[in-house]
């Protein structure tokens, strides 16, 4: 009933930048946190960034200053913009959702397919 979905991944070349989407939809009360996470190969998933509903921020160390992440409350839609692209970022980008399907819900995380992203010359 609820579904998230990742869009705006894809090839490119180390330098370049790309922006990501993830859009809930389906029937839900209300969303809090939502959040971009990441897999390369070999590697555990990890944490790029999350935004609570208010506009609060986290980042990993690491990339605070090349990724930026925002969202859409009326379009129910997460970003992540991502620049100066590097090969070590290539890997399956997630994303999530904490919310509430309705309002005595007490809320549960929900995650996306995942998106490519490639970054190679």
């Amino acid at each position: 009933q609820v579904q998230l979905v990742e869009s705006g991944g894809g090839l490119v070349q180390p330098g370049g930048s790309l922006r990501l989407s993830c859009a809930a939809s389906g029937s839900f009360f209300d969303i809090n946190n939502m959040g971009w996470f990441r897999q390369a190969p070999g590697k555990q998933r990890e944490l790029v960034a999350a935004i609570g509903s208010a506009g609060g921020t986290n980042y990993a160390d690491s990339l605070k200053d090349r990724f930026t992440i925002s969202r859409d409350n009326a379009k129910h839609t997460v970003y992540l913009t991502m620049n100066n692209l590097k090969p070590e970022d290539t890997a399956v980008y997630f994303c999530n959702a904490y919310l509430r399907r309705t309002v005595v819900d007490i809320g549960r995380v929900y995650w996306g397919q995942g998106t490519q992203v490639t970054v190679s010359s």
